[in-house]
């Protein structure tokens, strides 16, 4: 297995993200496309889309269930939100990605899956998403990661560029194998999964590893127990999302999003206290870093 790169603050400065121009509109920084939130968790597509924001994308457009479209517009003054038609079990219908294909055209990046119900018409729904790709990266985070417990050749390996972000807990799920396999060895783990997959994928936890399809592995290990918390996850896939519509690769947007995560709960932690802050606290955090260059 190929030697992990430590992911410190000097391997994040030797890698720079792609940064604006002092000339550049919000065009030029990127539109992102978050599709996230369902009934029952509506605030998991404000929790990303703000990440997306503070990331340094130009511009949100947030597809959600129509049924909580209008709580979503109130809650992101920011953003262009769009009802999406649903069905009886909570999911998004496949035939509402048609709604998207205008905002596809113009967008840099899109996250699908935060806050979206489990279940087959979620699966259909991120496949006719996938479809209608025009080469935009595209990060599957949640749900739409059971996409991947479809046929092999059907729709993976992907021909798109792909991140995925699983925790334990739910890469055992994508994978057929137990928890406890998992955590035994997590950077083989990703690495397989990034293989198999096609698909650059952080496996989340308090050491993260993050695999490239081509074997490259690296490994963060910084953070704090605060950021086990609701909502959390919604967060680092926004900011992923984010820096990918400001041009990073997916592996550099996973890198840096997992790394902004964590440093973000160290700020929180060093101010609040190890326990008891918000992921919805995260985001405003993640400007100063950016400005410090980590």
């Amino acid at each position: 297995m190929t030697a992990p790169i430590e992911l410190d603050d000097a391997a994040l400065r030797a890698w720079p993200l792609p940064q604006p121009s002092q000339d550049d509109d919000k065009e030029a920084r990127g539109r992102v496309l978050v599709i996230a939130g369902s009934a029952e968790v509506p605030g998991a597509a404000v929790l990303a889309g703000e990440a997306a924001l503070r990331a340094g994308a130009g511009k949100l457009v947030v597809g959600t269930a129509a049924t909580v479209a209008l709580l979503v517009a109130q809650q992101l003054p920011e953003a262009r939100v769009v009802g999406l038609p649903g069905d009886d079990d909570g999911g998004l219908r496949e035939d509402g990605v048609e709604r998207l294909d205008e905002i596809l055209a113009h967008t840099a990046s899109v996250l699908v899956g935060p806050g979206m119900a489990a279940g087959a018409s979620t699966v259909r729904f991120v496949e006719a998403l996938l479809g209608r790709l025009n080469g935009q990266p595209v990060l599957l985070d949640a749900a739409a990661m059971d996409v991947v417990r479809q046929p092999s050749e059907t729709v993976w390996p992907f021909s798109q560029h792909v991140g995925m972000t699983p925790h334990a807990g739910e890469m055992a799920y994508l994978t057929g194998e137990d928890k406890e396999g998992v955590e035994s060895d997590p950077g083989e783990r990703a690495r397989m999964a990034a293989s198999s997959w096609g698909a650059a994928v952080a496996l989340k936890g308090a050491c993260t590893w993050l695999a490239a399809p081509d074997g490259r592995l690296w490994r963060h290990a910084r953070g704090n127990p605060g950021l086990a918390t609701s909502g959390s996850g919604d967060v680092l896939a926004g900011l992923v999302a984010g820096l990918m519509a400001r041009g990073a690769s997916v592996e550099q947007a996973l890198a840096w999003g997992v790394a902004l995560h964590a440093r973000a709960g160290e700020r929180l932690a060093a101010r609040m206290g190890p326990l008891g802050f918000l992921a919805r606290e995260l985001p405003a955090e993640i400007p100063a870093l950016l400005a410090t260059r980590i």
